[in-house]
């Protein structure tokens, strides 16, 4: 039976990356919101959720979805993010907490919803970030709220590695998004500090999460695996 997977923020980016490698042999759902996904290109059952993850009722609703649809539940892919500025000379609390709220939250939420579905053997991969350890100059409420992630993905590994569920995390570096590429300037700066002499490529990603996914990472949990190309060694 073809495992199920749930990918949030599955439209594009790293997201869509995500969504095309395990389509390629698991029943897909993913979540959306600005960004109309292109279907036509996807293979398979694919199940697509327009939902704000940042809404109380919404979590629920995107897992009830899921299992009417398929019936059960085996990946979730938490990759749904936002990153804006917080300078420390401007304090805007609706800021600070939309990052939070997607970022940390709605991970949370889309956990308390999925349990009751959940049996041994299944995966939880977090897209946390470089930036939880290394804080990016005016939006350090992203880092705080990936660091935060971070933790969690461990508590959580805790509680669940006896029902035999494990959660990791990737912190993915530098990564050009094709929807949304950075300068030739600042790709270059990434680049010298990067070992491997490159940026990355959302499919990067989508190799190292479609691992931590399978059975093949069967021992592996509470970790956050640093996806970076050796950036700043």
């Amino acid at each position: 039976m073809d495992k199920v997977a749930l990918i949030t923020g599955g439209a594009r980016g790293i997201g869509r990356a995500i969504v095309e490698d395990l389509g390629r042999d698991h029943k897909i759902a993913f979540t959306w919101l600005n960004s109309a996904p292109n279907l036509d290109a996807l293979d398979g059952d694919v199940l697509a959720i327009r939902s704000d993850l940042t809404q109380q009722d919404q979590p629920t609703r995107v897992i009830d979805q899921v299992i009417a649809q398929f019936g059960r539940l085996d990946v979730i892919v938490n990759n749904a993010g936002l990153v804006r500025p917080t300078p420390k000379e401007a304090f805007n609390l609706q800021d600070h907490k939309d990052i939070l709220d997607l970022n940390l939250l709605a991970p949370m939420a889309l956990l308390t919803a999925a349990l009751p579905h959940l049996q041994a053997g299944a995966s939880i991969v977090n897209i946390s970030s470089m930036n939880a350890t290394l804080p990016p100059r005016d939006a350090a409420t992203y880092g705080a709220s990936k660091a935060a992630l971070n933790l969690w993905t461990r508590a959580m590994a805790k509680e669940l590695g006896p029902q035999g569920i494990r959660v990791n995390a990737i912190a993915p570096g530098a990564i050009n998004i094709p929807e949304a590429p950075r300068s030739d300037d600042l790709t270059e700066l990434f680049v010298k500090d990067t070992a491997l002499g490159r940026v990355g490529v959302p499919e990067d990603i989508a190799k190292v999460v479609r691992f931590l996914a399978s059975d093949e990472a069967g021992f592996i949990t509470g970790e956050v695996l640093g996806v970076t190309g050796g950036y700043r060694l």
